[in-house]
C-alpha cells in the first residue's frame, strides 16, 4: 500500500471506531478512534514511518487519549447534574409541601388535596381542613405531620 493512502486508512479506521461508538455507547471506541485519526495525521507529516512504528505510535496514543479520558473528562462528566433525581418519582417531589386535608385522618387514614386531585395521606389523626406538611412517601400514601405556623 502507498504511503499516501496509509494515513487514509487510518482516517477509515478512526471512522469505524467512532461510528462503532455510536452504535454501541461506551466511550471505549471513541478514544482509540481518535488515536487512529491522530496517527492518520502523523502518517500525513511523516509518511515513511515502518509498521512497527506506526504500531507504537499507535498504542501510545490509544493509552494516552483512554487515560485522559478515565482520569480528567469522565469525572466532570459524572459530576454534571442531570436534572430533578426525583423527575419520575412524584411523591417524593411533594415532600415539604403543604396541603389541606379534604377528608379527616381517622386511624392514621385520610385524604388530602394536591392539586386538583386527591391523595391518601397517613399520620396523627386530624380534622378535615387541617394544613399538614408532607414528611415522606410510603408508596402512593404521603406521610404527613400537622403544620405548624411560624
Amino acid at each position: 500500500m502507498s504511503d499516501m493512502a496509509l494515513h487514509y486508512l487510518w482516517w477509515i479506521v478512526a471512522l469505524l471506531l467512532i461510528g462503532g461508538e455510536v452504535l454501541l455507547p461506551g466511550y471505549f471506541m471513541l478514544w482509540i478512534g481518535f488515536a487512529s485519526a491522530a496517527m492518520g495525521v502523523v502518517l500525513l507529516f511523516i509518511p515513511g514511518l515502518g509498521p512497527v512504528a506506526q504500531a507504537l505510535v499507535f498504542a501510545l496514543f490509544s493509552f494516552v487519549s483512554c487515560f485522559a479520558y478515565w482520569k480528567y473528562i469522565r469525572p466532570r462528566v459524572d459530576s454534571i447534574p442531570v436534572g430533578n433525581e426525583r423527575l419520575n418519582r412524584r411523591g417524593e417531589q411533594l415532600i415539604g409541601q403543604r396541603y389541606e386535608l379534604i377528608e379527616p385522618i381517622v386511624n392514621g387514614r385520610g385524604k388530602a388535596r394536591v392539586g386538583d386531585g386527591m391523595w391518601l395521606v397517613s399520620g396523627p389523626d386530624l380534622p378535615v381542613g387541617t394544613m399538614v406538611e408532607v414528611t415522606g412517601v410510603d408508596g402512593t400514601t404521603l406521610k404527613v405531620r400537622a403544620w405548624a405556623q411560624a
